[in-house]
């Protein structure tokens, strides 16, 4: 295994773990602060906008490289 085929697996599995305790903070901060249903879903709307911003960048990026 070379360090680029590292690099890349090591990004996959740390990002996924990052995105998966940014969750898990967004769902504590909605908790903690009683938001209710909807301010949950907001929170998890607005905080998750760049989740999934950087989400659709890699996959374009991806899909331009073909």
């Amino acid at each position: 295994m070379n360090e680029a085929v590292f690099s890349k697996i090591a990004m996959l599995v740390l990002l996924t773990g990052l995105i998966t305790w940014m969750g898990f903070i967004v769902w504590d901060l909605a908790k903690k602060s009683q938001a209710g249903r909807f301010g949950t879903i907001a929170l998890f709307i607005v905080l998750g906008a760049g989740v999934v911003g950087f989400i659709v960048k890699t996959v374009l990026v991806e899909i331009m490289n073909l």
